[in-house]
């Protein structure tokens, strides 16, 4: 069931940014044709919802299996056939979100019937967001409403690819595009125009300077780099040589370690840019994503329940992140394990093998079972 459920799954596009009623529909239909509770949660935007569905009793405190529906585009060059058709090659089986991370919901979806015969005496939820991927701008939302849709869960497991182990911690991420608007003119009157471009520099030695300060620390060996991070990713300015270009764009990353902030590291670039509307031009400022750490206490209840679980023991820390670091900043224990590889993700021909679904299955079943006894 779990391969049939991870094509349907594929094919859905569901890429983030865009209506996913489309995939909620078929998960919503499909759990409810199993007994479970379900809840479809729009957001904002109109176009996209969350799902939670409940196998269980809603008023015991239970276990958050969490994922997202969204997938990256899939227009790379070098994949071998359609991403959006899974496509079996020995044991490996292909298709965009196959690892990232469609094979983990198929796995929770593949075992809902199970769970229903249960007769769970704790509940297992499913937990399934929208836009993870274009900065986890969909689970916020789902988290806000978790107090109206069940009692506090003593756990979360979010099944982004771990190979199957839990991973105690990774970094926070805040990324943010920052615009500078001056006057166009011609470049042998430089005196009558206002160069955006000459004005981003000093922002942008802002943020390298910072960045390198960021090296001293805090310092957390779990991590590689083990310093927090700041980074220039995109520039963009200009029209013609000759021409003083009146508008420059730049985006800019901070990666932070548990304890940091990541929205706190970009304020002295913030900062810098604001100052510049003292000097005559325009500003702007708009955040594109955030998400704190994750920090488990290597002794917690959950480490040690997907421990026994998976059989595994538990990562330290990853260098990507999640939205485990939104439930922890909400105060529920959060911990990563799903199957698959990260380094496949985002890239052509992206791929989960048989064994690491049948591995997930496994796992979530026996969780399923002690929730039964």
């Amino acid at each position: 069931m779990v391969e049939e459920i991870l094509a349907w799954l594929v094919a859905c596009p569901s890429v983030a940014g865009t209506p996913n009623g489309e995939i909620v529909g078929r998960i919503a239909a499909f759990c409810r044709s199993h007994g479970a509770t379900v809840r479809v949660l729009p957001g904002p935007e109109g176009d996209r919802a969350n799902l939670f569905a409940t196998i269980g009793p809603a008023d015991v405190p239970g276990i958050v299996l969490s994922g997202h529906t969204d997938v990256v585009p899939a227009g790379e060059e070098g994949w071998r056939s359609d991403p959006f058709v899974l496509r079996a090659e020995g044991e490996r089986l292909y298709g965009r979100g196959t690892t990232d991370m469609k094979g983990f919901l198929a796995c929770a979806l593949a075992a809902v019937p199970a769970l229903a015969r249960l007769d769970l005496a704790r509940p297992l939820h499913l937990a399934f967001s929208y836009d993870e991927e274009a900065g986890c701008r969909g689970v916020p939302h789902m988290i806000a409403a978790l107090p109206g849709l069940c009692a506090p869960p003593t756990g979360v497991v979010v099944g982004e690819p771990s190979g199957l182990r839990g991973v105690l911690a990774h970094k926070g991420k805040a990324a943010a595009r920052l615009e500078v608007r001056g006057r166009a003119g011609h470049s042998s009157r430089p005196d009558l125009g206002r160069n955006a471009i000459h004005a981003m520099t000093g922002v942008l030695a802002e943020a390298v300077a910072h960045g390198r300060a960021l090296e001293a620390g805090p310092l957390d060996a779990r991590f590689e780099p083990p310093w927090s991070s700041l980074q220039v990713g995109l520039v963009s300015g200009g029209r013609a040589l000759n021409v003083v270009p009146d508008l420059c764009t730049a985006e800019i990353e901070a990666r932070a370690v548990a304890g940091v902030s990541p929205r706190a590291l970009l304020e002295p670039v913030r900062a810098r840019l604001t100052a510049l509307e003292g000097e005559g031009f325009g500003v702007a400022w708009r955040e594109l994503s955030a998400y704190p750490a994750l920090g488990l206490e290597p002794g917690s209840a959950l480490a040690a329940l997907v421990a026994e679980l998976t059989g595994h023991a538990a990562v330290p820390a990853v260098s990507y992140g999640t939205e485990a670091g939104l439930f922890q900043e909400a105060g529920l224990d959060a911990i990563v394990c799903g199957p698959g590889d990260i380094a496949r993700a985002h890239r052509p021909d992206e791929y989960v093998e048989r064994a690491e679904l049948a591995e997930c299955l496994a796992m979530i079943l026996s969780l399923g079972r002690r929730l039964a006894a």
